[in-house]
């Protein structure tokens, strides 16, 4: 098929409005021309895309489809226009990098800050999401590289792996489960929680391990950071599941107590996913070596990539 960045803008908004008239004003076409131009797609696909109606139109299963890659399309052109007006500026390559919580807040900043001083003009785009959206976005192009822990679904992808953590229990200095060496999850939903956001991946996580067990986590306060979760919990708010490299940093300077979980889901691998490292641009090649490094040699200046 052959067709323009305005056809697909036009149907995009054929979609989101249920109405060609709608959809033509918002891009700035005729009537007759919007009409026009999706009898033009339906004739290449030899499909019918739209359902007309008294009230407007109906996408049919392939309109639904058509009007699904057509927004991929689209963001993926201005991402493009961004990536170019950035090369414009100076900037000789951007790397995009979906993470899950932990990656985001806890190594990614120290690991990305080594690899930006060793590469002045490579631009990073980092964005926070959960693991299923990692891997997908993988797949489907909208990041370069994704950063997962646990059990997740890389069929199809490259997955390498970088490091073990392992989340823990962590209380205040006085709780009575503080005392323990090892409790199980099941057993701290006794208590008070203290947790991270809606969305971020370990608080789905815990929650789908709630849910399985049939019962109720009682979060007093949701927090966008581990140092964040580790003040409170020392306040006395109430505990929290913490990855181990977190809760031991913190550990050094707060009153707050460490205590290993026993579930076997507690243990993560964490992974480096790609859809083909071979492909990737020197630089970006560069940043998935310098992170292996990272955690096999804390403190190696990072590759700069030939």
């Amino acid at each position: 098929m052959q067709f323009s960045l305005t056809d697909l803008t036009l149907f995009v908004q054929v979609a989101e409005t249920g109405s060609l008239t709608r959809a033509a004003e918002r891009v700035h076409l005729s009537l007759a021309a919007a009409s026009a131009r999706v009898r033009a797609l339906e004739e290449q696909a030899q499909l019918q895309l739209l359902y007309r109606e008294a009230r407007g139109v109906r996408l049919t299963a392939a309109g639904e489809a058509f009007a699904h890659h057509a927004r991929r399309m689209l963001q993926q052109a201005e991402s493009l226009r961004g990536d170019l007006r950035e090369y414009s500026g100076g900037v000789k390559g951007h790397v995009r990098i979906f993470a899950n919580t932990t990656a985001v807040t806890d190594f990614l900043p120290e690991v990305l800050a080594r690899f930006l001083a060793a590469h002045p003009n490579i631009n990073v785009d980092l964005q926070e999401r959960a693991n299923q959206e990692i891997v997908r976005g993988v797949r489907d192009g909208s990041t370069d590289i994704g950063i997962v822990a646990g059990e997740v679904d890389t069929e199809g992808l490259q997955a390498i792996h970088f490091s073990t953590d392992r989340l823990l229990l962590v209380t205040p200095k006085n709780h009575k489960l503080a005392r323990r060496k090892r409790v199980a999850f099941a057993e701290t939903l006794a208590y008070d929680h203290v947790g991270l956001h809606e969305g971020s991946t370990i608080h789905s996580f815990l929650q789908r391990v709630v849910d399985q067990l049939g019962q109720r986590l009682k979060l007093r306060i949701q927090l966008r950071g581990f140092d964040a979760m580790c003040r409170m919990i020392e306040a006395g708010v109430g505990v929290g599941i913490v990855p181990e490299s977190a809760a031991r940093r913190h550990a050094a300077t707060m009153g707050i107590a460490l205590v290993e979980l026993s579930d076997a889901w507690a243990v993560r691998e964490r992974y480096i996913v790609v859809r083909d490292l071979a492909q990737l641009p020197s630089f970006s090649r560069a940043l998935v070596q310098g992170l292996r490094d990272s955690f096999a040699a804390p403190g190696q200046p990072f590759a700069t990539g030939r």
